[in-house]
């Protein structure tokens, strides 16, 4: 990079900074990805041509940003990492990138036209239907159809006129420190963005391999001690549901040598949710491949589809047709610093033009109230909803 640019660069706000990059590679018509890990402050961005997705791609020479929809019929997408970028205290680029950041014209503001692409249909939002719904899944599963179901609504909201795509994104990763936080803007496919708090799968160093079992929900007033929150029979029963899920895909490919750490409370800004984390040491086990063969069992889990897995899916999808779009699909860095990072896309909204359509999800057992999944849902649309409305 120029010596001259470099000193330009150091002064940028993180805003400014990030705003030019998000207008230049829409511009280019790229794919972008802007995002946050859980529990740090750096923030990073990446853009590139955009190329589907596979799981064997977990362990491949390949690197980006993972976005793909929740049917696994359908294509998922890898955003080239191209340009790479972060801001801590200060912007930092990759060598490799000067040239393309050169090119960069920084203005204040920068114009962003967003790709409005995708439906702008919802689907469960009335509450009567979502109501019917809930009611036929629990019946579904006292009947032994199911063992769990996990139903899905959807809103559309109006985006406040001052609606700032990272203000936003700011807000967000300062209300949900614990939270992975995302933008995703891929042409032909459209923009989303979240905060969810479910790790998929990770893999660190080509040999630590992690997942994590989250479910049971309930509202979190931030001043609560964690060791004196109580939880129903439904919500340990939900949340012993997905750990069993985990250890049968473990017990599918044969692997026995893991560590089980949970259940305990853990927080997600305005929730509070049952988290049991697995570790599974790669080379001790002799398993490379675990990543890629843990993401092609574990998507969709328990605590996303239901159980069994095939039936409840099936459930879905005559309920909400294909509605779902990348909502309860998975999103995050691939082989990116020595480490991929697999997220379920929870918490999430689409952006169509001055609208947002917000998604959730409630895990249904036989003890499940209708009333109470409903607004189980809302709780979980309010973690987006509170941040774009202040």
């Amino acid at each position: 990079m120029k010596e001259s640019k470099e000193k330009i660069t150091t002064t940028l706000s993180e805003k400014h900074f990030f705003e030019n990059i998000l207008a230049h590679a829409i511009h280019l018509k790229m794919g972008v990805a802007l995002w946050k890990n859980p529990q740090t402050d750096t923030k990073h961005i990446l853009f590139g041509n955009t190329s589907s997705f596979n799981v064997e791609d977990v362990e491949s020479n390949r690197s980006g940003f993972v976005f793909h929809p929740y049917s696994k019929k359908e294509t998922g997408y890898l955003i080239h990492s191209d340009f790479k970028a972060s801001f801590d205290t200060t912007p930092k680029i990759e060598k490799d990138n000067a040239n393309q950041f050169e090119n960069i014209r920084f203005q204040e503001p920068p114009e962003i036209d967003f790709y409005s692409n995708g439906t702008t249909t919802t689907y469960c939002t009335e509450n009567e239907s979502f109501h019917d719904y809930v009611v036929k899944g629990i019946n579904a599963i006292k009947e032994n159809t199911l063992q769990k179901a996990v139903p899905s609504r959807s809103k559309k909201v109006l985006l406040p006129a001052t609606f700032n795509v990272i203000e936003t994104f700011q807000s967000l990763c300062t209300t949900y420190p614990n939270a992975f936080v995302s933008f995703v803007a891929i042409p032909a496919i459209g923009t989303w963005m979240g905060a969810t708090p479910e790790l998929l799968i990770e893999v660190k160093e080509d040999q630590y391999f992690s997942t994590v079992a989250l479910a049971g929900t309930q509202p979190y007033d931030g001043a609560s001690s964690l060791s004196s929150i109580a939880w129903t029979q439904k919500e340990i029963e939900e949340q012993a549901l997905v750990s069993r899920y985990i250890i049968n895909c473990f017990k599918k490919i044969r692997l026995r040598e893991f560590e089980e750490n949970g259940p305990k409370t853990a927080i997600a800004g305005n929730l509070l949710h049952l988290k049991t984390i697995f570790t599974v040491d790669m080379k001790a086990t002799n398993f490379p491949q675990l990543g890629s063969v843990m993401l092609n069992l574990l998507h969709p889990t328990s605590a996303i589809c239901g159980m069994p897995q095939e039936t409840a899916n099936t459930f879905i999808t005559e309920n909400e047709g294909d509605n779902r779009a990348f909502f309860s699909g998975y999103l995050g860095p691939l082989n990116l610093s020595n480490q991929t990072s697999i997220y379920v896309n929870l918490r999430c909204m689409q952006i169509i033009n001055v609208h947002a359509i917000l998604y959730a999800g409630a895990g249904l057992t036989g003890d499940s109230d209708p009333v109470k999944e409903l607004r189980e849902t809302e709780l979980k649309m309010d973690t987006l909803l509170n941040v774009i409305n202040n």
